[in-house]
């Protein structure tokens, strides 16, 4: 079998492992001394190897699941001497434990990738304060079935690293969401203060409904970056 690049030949294996119920990992590479080219690239199956025991051993350590068992799958991309073309030049098939079930294979890392509308879920309910974990049961509910979707620890990964991503800025978002509020609403008015640090301290908002006041006052110190 002839690839035009190494990264066919690699997502060749991939896309092998993802049917067959196992992970793959790149492993070692040799590179031409001449040009600098790769001309073997070694692809295993995830299970390779096995975990190196820790020097210390504690019985209060919570107890990882063993994830390597030596397994042999692999094959070897190779580069064609008088082209730029890649080629399987070895193949070794047989695993040294269980494979993926069909049902279960949603859970494998290569089918555990969150697509944009995921992402858009997470982020469109993290915004309304829904957790991840019932983000993840509502989902299931839309496309199907939980074999359709990603994992729910990816779920919280990526609901984690949006909030990493927000941190210290929660001050600058508020008063963004009320200068937009005030260019649709005529009637919504707002005033904040900050101190000397530029740290916003109190903010001050009103809007008249239907010939009713009404006033939402917050008094709160926020532990945010310099507001500008």
């Amino acid at each position: 079998m002839k690839f035009d690049t190494l990264q066919q030949g690699i997502s060749f294996y991939e896309n092998y492992g993802r049917v067959f119920g196992f992970d793959t990992r790149l492993y070692s590479t040799k590179k031409r001394k001449s040009n600098g080219k790769i001309s073997l690239k070694y692809c295993v199956c995830n299970k390779e190897g096995f975990r190196a025991t820790p020097r210390l051993q504690s019985s209060c350590k919570k107890k990882r699941p063993i994830t390597k068992m030596g397994c042999n799958a692999r094959i070897t991309v190779k580069l064609i001497n008088d082209q730029d073309n890649y080629i399987i030049f070895s193949f070794h098939e047989g695993h040294t434990h269980p494979l993926t079930t069909p049902n279960s294979a949603h859970h494998t890392k290569q089918s555990r990738n969150l697509t944009l509308a995921h992402k858009k879920y997470i982020m469109d309910n993290s915004r309304a304060n829904i957790g991840a974990t019932k983000s993840y049961r509502l989902m299931k509910e839309h496309v199907g079935g939980y074999q359709n979707m990603a994992s729910v620890t990816d779920f919280k990964n990526f609901q984690r690293d949006i909030r990493k991503h927000s941190r210290g800025k929660d001050a600058h978002m508020l008063i963004e969401n009320f200068k937009r509020k005030k260019e649709m609403y005529s009637c919504f008015f707002f005033k904040y203060e900050v101190d000397d640090k530029q740290h916003l301290i109190r903010v001050f908002w009103q809007m008249q409904l239907e010939g009713k006041i009404m006033h939402l006052l917050g008094m709160s110190c926020l532990s945010t970056p310099p507001f500008q």
